[in-house]
């Protein structure tokens, strides 16, 4: 398969070489097919929604959106089967707040799969958290380039743009993963309550080695999924597919995740020798620093 010389794989839920009539129709609707709360996608601004589900890195979809990975709600079964026994009645809620000991928001958890026995009470629960990519770089540029013209711009030649985007995964797991770990995954650690992790596979394996465990013992299940194209309709379109499940325990995993590798430290005391001797050149006009620097 020739690479790609543009960014975009899936635009409204559908790879930009698709132009069959539903492709086009949700399109020019900007519809959601992921279950969003909506039918419209409602990504980044609800009235010019950036209707971009995943993007091309390494010839390869990685997935941008969260929603993106509601595909037929696979997310929740395979959560379930972490959280509760197999003849457990369950239901699941989406966006549910939750509040530290003072009464203080922690955040919305993505998905709280609900046990419930014959009077409907509630028996148990675990947390499902979604975990899509940031993109560096711009772009709404090409995906509003490629609404233009979809089918003349699906081959558009995006290389020699400035700030191409590609999948941030570092700022992905520091200023996402980490702190909902940290602060909705300890409350619910503390709780005694699991956790499952829905990540795609180019993310997870950028992550630092995650110690496991087995899975009668595991506090946090990563449910991997990657996209996959298969044929629908007469056209090909991509498949949200499970690739693996790895149990870890939440103390373990939260600290190989917010704990970072150490470079060598001799490099940076050069560092700080080469910013040193600028400080203490002298000026221009052989004037002297004086003071602290």
């Amino acid at each position: 398969m020739k690479a790609p010389l543009q960014p975009l794989a899936e635009v409204f839920g559908y790879p930009v070489h698709d132009h069959s009539a539903k492709a086009q129709r949700y399109r020019a609707h900007r519809l959601c097919p992921f279950n969003n709360k909506i039918p419209n996608c409602t990504k980044d601004k609800a009235k010019n929604p950036l209707g971009v589900c995943s993007i091309m890195h390494n010839n390869h979809p990685v997935i941008t959106c969260p929603v993106r990975f509601r595909e037929d709600w696979l997310i929740t079964d395979d959560a379930a089967s972490f959280f509760f026994d197999a003849s457990t009645s369950w239901n699941s809620l989406t966006e549910v707040r939750l509040n530290d000991t003072q009464g203080k928001s922690a955040g919305n958890i993505d998905v709280v799969l609900v046990a419930y026995d014959n009077n409907g009470k509630v028996t148990d629960f675990g947390a499902l958290e979604i975990q899509a990519v940031y993109i560096s770089g711009n772009v709404r540029e090409p995906f509003e380039h490629f609404m233009k013209d979809t089918l003349a711009h699906a081959d558009m030649d995006w290389t020699t743009q400035p700030n191409y985007p590609r999948p941030d995964y570092l700022s992905s797991s520091r200023k996402r993963l980490a702190p909902q770990l940290l602060f909705k995954g300890g409350i619910l650690n503390t709780w005694k309550k699991r956790t499952a992790v829905a990540i795609n596979k180019s993310f997870f394996n950028t992550l630092p080695p995650l110690k496991p465990v087995n899975k009668s013992e595991a506090d946090i299940a990563w449910l991997i999924y990657d996209l996959e194209l298969a044929a629908e309709d007469g056209a090909e379109r991509y498949h949200l597919k499970k690739i693996d499940e790895i149990y870890t325990g939440f103390e373990s995993a939260l600290l190989s995740i917010t704990t970072a590798s150490p470079g060598n430290m001799d490099n940076f005391i050069k560092l700080l020798q080469e910013k040193l001797d600028d400080q203490l050149e002298t000026p221009p006009n052989n004037k002297t620093i004086e003071g602290p620097f």
